[in-house]
């Protein structure tokens, strides 16, 4: 959602006829937009700062602003010990920027947005995409789900919905610039309300744009992870073959402490569910480890979970307080540190057991993938994605990033693939 926000602002910068730099010594306006879900991406950012306050020192005009998440979380502590940031705008106030821009001297202004809105959607403003294979679309903004470890419904409010049609029309403008897949993004996807439109009729409305060769999305609640929306995964081709279903914990007492309105053997069937109707669907999870309160038995029946399910990838991390959380109000954050450690590591060995073994049984399959980019190891390789979500390395073969090619699975390491073009 931070990439979709940034591409929304550079639209609006590049309306004022400000173009890119990759210098911020040679910039004159310097934006960095932020996220809030834990404190280490804060951490960066009030770094990051230090660095652009001594800029600020050498050149005058520069204008400096602090976006999205962490603007909305930290504006307090941005106005006291940051006097050289220009702006402070939060999520839902970046329409504000273009007149901020038309000050006589925008370097000396000051200016704090960061009131939430119940409507601002953005649908207004065409998002100006830097590459890339995938065009993130937003249809939906904020949460209404109020688990107790999350920031979110604090940081960029309330449920609201982009009308289909402005989904639609923006798609349309993504594949005429020659993007051939879309990830359809919101903090509860399948919360999506059009009025008598939900998310699966929106999926279907999406799948037959013209030109869509895949469609993603994200984030699903389990909670909300429907019959219509596996009937439509089924029905459409080019809907990709993954779903990822946050699961959190795998304690029936700790998803009650997080208000996560599920229990262990809900998550479990919803997951055997998705993958008894959808052959070799991928089911990717986040995973927190050492919220408030975990006791080895509650850590344990998320290793359990995580046994059962076999997820082809997970996002794990150990918790960290949130301001403004129900958590952060009423339950202390009282697992040492070093046991959040020691537990993170166990779970994250376990999942890589798991993945390895899901992969293997992937070898000598032949599989669509699409190019994204060079590796980072080898000059002479790509990196590519499958339907399922899979990495794939893969030699260069005359194709470039955005191509599909089918490829044939001959090694599995790790959550990576490695494989070898074929003519079919």
């Amino acid at each position: 959602m931070n990439v979709y926000d940034s591409e929304l602002v550079a639209r609006i910068l590049d309306n004022k006829d400000i173009s890119p730099t990759d210098s911020a010594e040679a910039a004159d306006y310097i934006f960095i937009n932020t996220c809030s879900v834990r404190d280490k991406a804060e951490l960066k950012v009030l770094n990051r700062l230090k660095h652009l306050e001594a800029l600020k020192k050498k050149n005058t005009s520069l204008v400096i602003g602090v976006i999205g998440c962490m603007a909305q979380n930290l504006k307090e502590e941005i106005l006291e010990n940051k006097p050289f940031v220009n702006f402070v705008l939060g999520p839902d106030s970046y329409g504000k920027l273009s007149a901020l821009l038309d000050a006589e001297k925008p370097w000396e202004v000051k200016e704090v947005h960061t009131d939430l809105s119940k409507y601002e959607t953005y649908d207004y403003i065409y998002p100006l995409r830097n590459g890339g294979n995938s065009a993130m679309i937003a249809i939906m903004r904020g949460c209404d789900k109020m688990c107790t470890f999350c920031i979110v419904p604090f940081t960029r409010g309330r449920e609201r919905s982009k009308s289909a049609e402005s989904v639609v029309n923006e798609i349309k403008q993504a594949v005429a610039e020659g993007f051939r897949e879309v990830t359809l993004l919101g903090q509860n996807v399948n919360s999506y309300d059009d009025g008598d439109l939900k998310f699966p009729d929106l999926m279907e409305r999406v799948a037959q744009i013209k030109g869509v060769k895949r469609i993603r999305f994200t984030s699903p609640h389990p909670q909300d992870a429907s019959d219509e929306l596996i009937e439509v995964m089924l029905k459409y081709d080019n809907i990709c073959n993954h779903i990822h279903l946050p699961l959190q914990s795998g304690s029936d007492s700790m998803l009650e402490r997080m208000n996560r309105n599920y229990t262990k053997e809900e998550f479990i069937s919803l997951a055997e569910k998705f993958k008894k109707r959808i052959p070799g669907i991928a089911i990717s999870t986040d995973i927190i480890v050492g919220f408030c309160g975990e006791t080895e038995e509650e850590f344990s029946d998320t290793l359990d979970v995580v046994r059962r399910v076999k997820f082809d990838s997970a996002f794990m991390f150990k918790y960290s307080e949130r301001p403004h959380t129900a958590a952060f109000k009423r339950m202390p954050d009282d697992v040492p540190e070093e046991l959040k450690g020691e537990r993170l590591t166990r779970l994250i060995e376990l999942q890589k057991i798991n993945a390895l073994e899901i992969n293997k049984k992937l070898v000598g399959k032949t599989l669509e993938v699409q190019i994204e980019k060079i590796s980072k190891k080898s000059d002479d390789h790509y990196i590519g994605r499958t339907d399922s979500n899979k990495l794939v390395v893969l030699p260069k073969n005359g194709k470039v990033p955005g191509d599909f090619l089918k490829a044939l699975i001959t090694e599995a390491a790790g959550i990576t693939l490695f494989g070898e073009p074929v003519s079919l």
